[in-house]
């Protein structure tokens, strides 16, 4: 299996928009309801939402497995060294094959300043908690954020410090 990670630009929206369509419907039912799925994604994945993230500095990646994207990432820089993991997706049918794993190890090898990585996880998203636990990462905080609509972001605040 050959998993490269493809930076994205803003001709590939369509295809982030899509995976994540794909992606959060297959997924994320189990977590959090319907309604806020719909909400979040046109909150965070209109062409005008990832336009301006994209703008403001997030470097967007596609994750292809054997020349097919499943699934994407995006990464901001904070502060020298310190880097923010907004986005980590793969489709829930390619999950198990070391996709994510080798996807992540590859980031790392394109920050070469990285001291550290931080990201949000729902509270409730169990698998993907101990994926990144068994990345490396810890807990470091626990946080509600209020997106709008009376919806909110239960998730931990985990890092992952440069070994």
């Amino acid at each position: 299996m050959n998993i490269q990670l493809q930076k994205a630009k803003s001709q590939d929206i369509p295809l982030i928009i899509s995976l994540a369509h794909k992606i959060w419907k297959a997924y994320y039912p189990a977590i959090i309801s319907h309604e806020q799925i719909d909400y979040m994604l046109e909150k965070f994945y209109s062409t005008s939402s990832l336009e301006e993230q994209m703008n403001d500095g997030q470097d967007f990646y596609l994750i292809n497995s054997d020349g097919f994207s499943v699934g994407y990432l995006s990464v901001e820089q904070q502060n020298h060294g310190d880097y923010f993991l907004n986005k980590f997706y793969i489709e829930p049918n390619e999950h198990r094959k070391n996709i994510g794993e080798n996807s992540f190890f590859q980031l790392l090898d394109l920050l070469l300043d990285m001291n550290t990585i931080r990201l949000t996880v729902n509270r409730s998203n169990f698998k993907s908690i101990n994926f990144y636990f068994k990345l490396g990462f810890i807990i470091e905080e626990v946080k509600d954020f209020d997106i709008g609509n009376n919806y909110f972001m239960n998730d931990f605040i985990m890092i992952y410090k440069k070994r």
